[in-house]
């Protein structure tokens, strides 16, 4: 199995027990960056780029036998990225934009060694019903998802009232393609 520790370079709790549930040894380091990014970026392209943002001050500081991993997750929704909402009203206007329709969450992966590079990013296709108001209101104030690309956490209530079905990695959905993770890190770094 891959022995070499990995280096997460986020916050994030899902991404952390994702990890955990591959069995690797895993370390959390993230230093604060401002998620800016190009204007003329594919929406496909924003979450790689932000993930490789993310891990440059980081980068200097891995050692022998570490591979950082940095990703960024976003919901596109029409040719536009949804990020996370700053509060109760962008919520609510984004999961009233997502009822009834099709988005694409997609995260990007940066992972880096001393001796190699591999960036990437997996598409899932998400198909929601059309939400009544009072579901989207009872979600945003008993879960708050202000922390939550789209407004959403498909592992949450709606997740399982909302989406009627999903075409591509549910664990993308969650934040980071776990199988794609683990064909590169045992591909390229082991």
């Amino acid at each position: 199995m891959f022995d070499k520790k990995i280096v997460l370079g986020s916050a994030s709790p899902r991404r952390k027990q994702l990890l955990e549930q591959l069995d690797v040894k895993c370390e959390v380091r993230k230093k604060e960056v401002e998620e800016d990014y190009p204007a003329n970026l594919s929406p496909h392209d924003v979450p790689v780029y932000l993930a490789e943002l993310k891990a440059q001050p980081l980068i200097p500081h891995l050692t022998e036998n570490e591979v950082l991993l940095t990703s960024d997750t976003v919901v596109v929704l029409e040719d536009q990225v949804l990020e996370k909402p700053a509060n109760s009203e962008a919520a609510f206007d984004m999961l009233t934009r997502l009822s009834g329709k099709m988005n694409e969450v997609v995260t990007g992966v940066y992972l880096r060694s001393q001796e190699d590079t591999a960036s990437f990013y997996v598409s899932t296709q998400v198909f929601f019903k059309a939400l009544k108001t009072e579901e989207i209101e009872y979600y945003i104030e008993h879960y708050r998802p202000f922390d939550k690309a789209g407004a959403y956490g498909i592992q949450e209530w709606i997740g399982q009232i909302g989406v009627e079905r999903i075409s591509g990695c549910f664990y993308n959905v969650m934040g980071l393609p776990v199988q794609k993770v683990w064909e590169v890190l045992n591909a390229r770094f082991a």
